[in-house]
C-alpha cells in the first residue's frame, strides 16, 4: 500500500490525493478488453464459518485450551471427591453395584462436559474477560448457579432421587476448584507478561499526542493488563510532536491499518478527541472487519473503575453513564463494621507480638515504645496515629539537618538509609510491623483497614485535588501500599488515593488486603 506523506490529516482516514484517485481509475493504453478488477475487500468475511484473516493476536488460543482442560479436570475431580465422601453417592441410579459404567459416565464425563458447555455459554472463555478484572470470575459464579439449576431441573423432571449431599459437594467443589485453577492460570499469565513480555496485545495509539501519551502512561502502569503500545499515529500533524520526547515511534498521515501491519500490531486504540470525528470511527471499524485487528476506544475519562461506568445506546449513540462514588449507605456501614471487628480481634491476637516488639525497642534505644503524631483524617479532623517507635528519641531534632537529603517530592520526608532509624526499627519498617498499633486507631473509628495514606497535619494545607482524599477515613494499607509504597512519586501517590476514594468497594478492599500480604512479605518499597 503506497503512503502519502505530503499531507497530514486530522481524520482517522488518509486523505484521498491524486495518487490515491489514480488507483481507483484504471487507465489503459489500448481498446483491448481488460479483465475485470476484483472487488476490493471491505473487511466483511465472505464465510459465516471463517474469518477473511486470522486474528493477529493469538495468545488467547493456547490459554483458552488450558482453561478448558483445567475446568474439565476440576469438575471431574470434584465429582470424585463427592463420591469418595458419601456412600449414598450413587443414589437414584439403579444397578450401580453390578455395573457402575453409566453412573461413572455421568459423574466423570457428562457432568464435567456440561460444566464446560455452560461456562462457554456464559462467555467465561471470552478473550476480552481473560487475564484482568473480576468479570471472568463473576461468569464462573454465574455458570455454577446455572449448573446447579440444570441438575435440579433434570432430577425433578426424571424423578431421580439424587443424594443431595453428594450433588452439593460436587457442585460447590467444582466451583471452588475452577476458580482456584483460573486464579493460578491468571497468575502464570501475569508472570509471563511481566517477565517475558509475551501474551500481550501490541497497540497503535491514534489521536493527538497529549491524548496518546496519557493513554500510554495509563496502560503501561499495569504490565499485567498485557497492553504494549508500539507506535503512535497523531492526528494533529508532525508539528505537534516537534521537540517532544516520545516513548515509541510517532507517525502522521499514514493509513492506520497499514501502519498496524508494518509495526506488527494487533490493536488500534483511538484516544480522546480522535473518536469525535463524525462517522470516521465507524468507517475505521468497517475497515477493520475481518482484518484480525481489534479496535479499542479510550475516551477522555480516566481513573474511573468499571462498575461505575455503564453504556446505554440510544438511537445508535452509545452514551457513557458515570455513577457517583459510594461515600455513604449500607456498603460504608458494612465497611465500618468490618473494620471495627477485625481491629478488635487483631489486637487481642497480637498482644504477645506487641509485648515482644516493645521489649526489643526498649533494648535497642531507651525511650517510649510507641510514637504518636498528629495526622489529618476523615473530613479534615485531626487525630494522633499510633505506631511503634523506629527512630532514636532525638529524631525530630536531627530532621532539620537531613531535609536536603529528602528522596521524595511531596509532603513526606523519606530516606532509604535514614541515620535516625535504629536497627530494630529498620526491621520493623521493612516488615511493616511498626504499623500494627494503628489497629487502635481503626478500633476507635479514626482510621480504616483500607484507605488513603494518613498524612501529617503540619505538612500542607490539603487544597485542590488533595483535599478530596479526606472524604474517607485514612487506611492502614491502600493502593499506595500495594503499588510501590515509598518508591512512588507524590503525584502518583495522590492519583492512587483519589482513585480509591472514587472507586472503593468492599470487594476492592478485600482485594487490596490480599495484595498487601504479598507486598509485605516481599518488603517492596518499605524503608
Amino acid at each position: 500500500m503506497r503512503e502519502d506523506m505530503g499531507e497530514v490529516t486530522a481524520s482517522l482516514q488518509r486523505p484521498v490525493t491524486n495518487e490515491g484517485r489514480s488507483r481507483l481509475v484504471r487507465h489503459v493504453d489500448s481498446f483491448e478488453i481488460q479483465p475485470p478488477t476484483p472487488p476490493s475487500h471491505n473487511g466483511v468475511p465472505r464465510s459465516a464459518w471463517a474469518r477473511a484473516r486470522r486474528r493477529v493476536s493469538r495468545w488467547h488460543r493456547p490459554y483458552i485450551a488450558i482453561l478448558l482442560l483445567l475446568d474439565f479436570g476440576a469438575a471431574a475431580f470434584a465429582s470424585w471427591i463427592a463420591i469418595q465422601l458419601f456412600d449414598q453417592a450413587a443414589s437414584g441410579f439403579s444397578g450401580t453395584e453390578q455395573d457402575p459404567t453409566w453412573f461413572h459416565t455421568i459423574s466423570y464425563l457428562l457432568l464435567p462436559l456440561g460444566w464446560v458447555v455452560i461456562l462457554w455459554s456464559n462467555r467465561a472463555y471470552d478473550r476480552r474477560y481473560l487475564g484482568l478484572g473480576p468479570d471472568e470470575f463473576k461468569r464462573v459464579i454465574r455458570a455454577s448457579v446455572t449448573v446447579a439449576a440444570s441438575v435440579s431441573f433434570l432430577a425433578f423432571a426424571t424423578v431421580t432421587q439424587l443424594s443431595r449431599y453428594t450433588v452439593g459437594t460436587a457442585l460447590v467443589g467444582a466451583t471452588v476448584l475452577i476458580l482456584w485453577g483460573r486464579f493460578v492460570a491468571r497468575w502464570a499469565l501475569h508472570y509471563i507478561r511481566r517477565r517475558a513480555g509475551q501474551a500481550a496485545h501490541r497497540m497503535v495509539l491514534v489521536g493527538t499526542l497529549p491524548e496518546c501519551l496519557e493513554v500510554y502512561a495509563a496502560v503501561t502502569r499495569s504490565p499485567n493488563a498485557g497492553l504494549v503500545p508500539v507506535a503512535i499515529h497523531i492526528t494533529d500533524g508532525y508539528a505537534a510532536a516537534r521537540g517532544m520526547p516520545t516513548p515509541v515511534p510517532v507517525h502522521a498521515g499514514r493509513d492506520v491499518l497499514a501502519l498496524v501491519r508494518e509495526v506488527g500490531g494487533d490493536t488500534i486504540a483511538v484516544c480522546g478527541s480522535a473518536s469525535a470525528e463524525p462517522g470516521e470511527l465507524r468507517r475505521l471499524a468497517w475497515q477493520l472487519e475481518g482484518s484480525g485487528v481489534d479496535l479499542v476506544v479510550a475516551p477522555q475519562l480516566t481513573d474511573i473503575a468499571g462498575p461505575r461506568v455503564h453504556i446505554r445506546p440510544i438511537e445508535g449513540l452509545p452514551l457513557l453513564y458515570v455513577e457517583e462514588p459510594t461515600l455513604s449507605g449500607p456498603a460504608l456501614l458494612a465497611k465500618n463494621l468490618m473494620d471495627r471487628v477485625a481491629a478488635g480481634l487483631g489486637l487481642l491476637l497480637l498482644i504477645p507480638l506487641f509485648l515482644a516488639i516493645g521489649l526489643a525497642i526498649r533494648i535497642s534505644d531507651p525511650g517510649p515504645v510507641f510514637f504518636r503524631q498528629p495526622r489529618v483524617g476523615h473530613e479534615g479532623r485531626t487525630f494522633r496515629v499510633w505506631k511503634f517507635r523506629t527512630m532514636y528519641v532525638d529524631a525530630e531534632d536531627r530532621l532539620a539537618s537531613l531535609v536536603d537529603r529528602n528522596e521524595t517530592d511531596g509532603m513526606l520526608f523519606k530516606m532509604k538509609e535514614d541515620p535516625r532509624v535504629f536497627p530494630v526499627g529498620r526491621f520493623l519498617r521493612a516488615t511493616s510491623l511498626d504499623e500494627l498499633p494503628q489497629l487502635i486507631n481503626v478500633l476507635w473509628g479514626e482510621m480504616s483497614l483500607v484507605g488513603p495514606r494518613p498524612l501529617p497535619a503540619d505538612d500542607g494545607d490539603f487544597l485542590g485535588d488533595v483535599r478530596r482524599r479526606l472524604l474517607v477515613r485514612p487506611g492502614m494499607t491502600g493502593l499506595w501500599q500495594v503499588s510501590g509504597r515509598s518508591d512512588l512519586s507524590w503525584d502518583e501517590s495522590v492519583r492512587l488515593d483519589l482513585y480509591y476514594v472514587d472507586n472503593w468497594s468492599l470487594a476492592y478492599d478485600l482485594s487490596i488486603l490480599w495484595r498487601t500480604v504479598g507486598v509485605v512479605l516481599a518488603r517492596k518499597g518499605a524503608y
